[in-house]
């Protein structure tokens, strides 16, 4: 029986910046909204990089990435949608209505008319060095995140990856670490061009194509030497260090969601330009999908969750506008203006 379960418009499934964002827009369309994540925190692969700092997006100042998420949160809270944590969505039933009951790994059942999935590259973990004995040093000075720059102020850090996190750290501790070195096992950096071009500008050391192959310990409880070996001719090489810093990337798992018949590749679920999967009434926004004009950054997100929600909106109510009224000319606005002390002309 259903007669238990409250129906929703639209359910959310991931909380990272496209699922946020979606939630604020559904209330702009006066939806009732659910958002559930399967984390114990909001935020998704913004949770790995707190101290980061954000450049791109629009009217944004540069912002470390634990203020953009606590804005990102704040502004998704806006018209007060139900928001749940800890909660793996797994499998998923169509009722005769056409409505949908959503189950969590621990036997929660949720009720919405439509779903979008901003689960991003699914439930991830950090991959870890894959040195034996490694492990050890996780509780001195071997890290895989970056929390506090102020962490390695005055000291000789390696970090090990070629990403955008990765050169994006190199760049953030260059100016307060006694050095940088960065090891990556091919020529081609993974970041973005100008920060990488930066990084290289800079003092920080670059070796490539190289590759960690041991750690050293003179007391057995840090890390104190780290040798390296080059990809190509074996050349091996050590390298005196106060802190080592991993960024392999994420192993990332879909989990059940995989069998769901979505048109799910390794990575991403195929949509179409509205954001529709190959599943009615199923959407879905963010680094889960892939579609002919994606764009990857946050702002790219962002659209990708505005037209899923219109997406739905018009799956439900085909007569519905097609998008939202801009912010100025939303009703649902006016009582927040009248709030924040805003005095509108008519």
């Amino acid at each position: 029986m259903n007669g238990d379960l409250e129906l929703y418009d639209v359910t959310i499934i991931g909380g990272g910046p496209a699922g946020l964002y979606t939630a604020f827009y559904s209330g702009m369309r006066d939806l009732k909204t659910k958002l559930i994540e399967a984390q114990d925190r909001l935020g998704g692969r913004m949770l790995i990089y707190p101290e980061k700092m954000i450049w791109d997006v629009g009217g944004v100042t540069p912002t470390r990435g634990e203020k953009l998420l606590e804005q990102l949160i704040q502004q998704a809270k806006t018209f007060d949608p139900t928001i749940l944590l800890g909660q793996q969505i797994v499998g998923y039933e169509r009722q005769e209505d056409g409505t949908f009951i959503l189950t969590s790994s621990t036997g929660e059942r949720h009720l919405t008319r439509t779903v979008i999935l901003t689960i991003g590259y699914g439930v991830r973990k950090l991959a870890k060095l894959e040195i034996e004995g490694a492990d050890r040093y996780e509780v001195s000075n071997l890290h895989y995140t970056v929390q506090e720059l102020e962490v390695f102020r005055g000291k000789r850090v390696l970090i090990s990856g070629g990403g955008d996190s990765a050169v994006d750290w190199a760049n953030e501790l260059e100016p307060i670490a006694a050095s940088v070195a960065i090891v990556h096992r091919r020529e081609a950096f993974g970041g973005h061009e100008r920060n990488v071009a930066r990084m290289k500008a800079s003092s920080v050391k670059v070796r490539t194509p190289y590759t960690v192959q041991a750690l050293h310990s003179d007391g057995g409880e840090t890390i104190d030497r780290v040798s390296i070996v080059h990809a190509e001719t074996g050349e091996m090489e050590t390298v005196d260090v106060d802190a080592v810093i991993v960024n392999h990337g994420m192993k990332s798992e879909f989990g059940p969601i995989r069998e769901w018949g979505l048109n799910i590749g390794e990575w991403n679920v195929t949509v179409g330009e509205r954001m529709a999967t190959n599943i009615p009434g199923i959407f879905a926004a963010g680094d889960f999908v892939t579609h002919g004009s994606k764009v990857g950054l946050i702002a790219g997100a962002f659209t990708d969750g505005v037209l899923a929600l219109n997406s739905a909106k018009l799956y439900m109510d085909p007569e519905a506008p097609r998008m939202a009224y801009v912010s100025s000319h939303n009703e649902r606005f006016k009582e927040k203006n009248r709030q924040l002390g805003v005095v509108e002309e008519d």
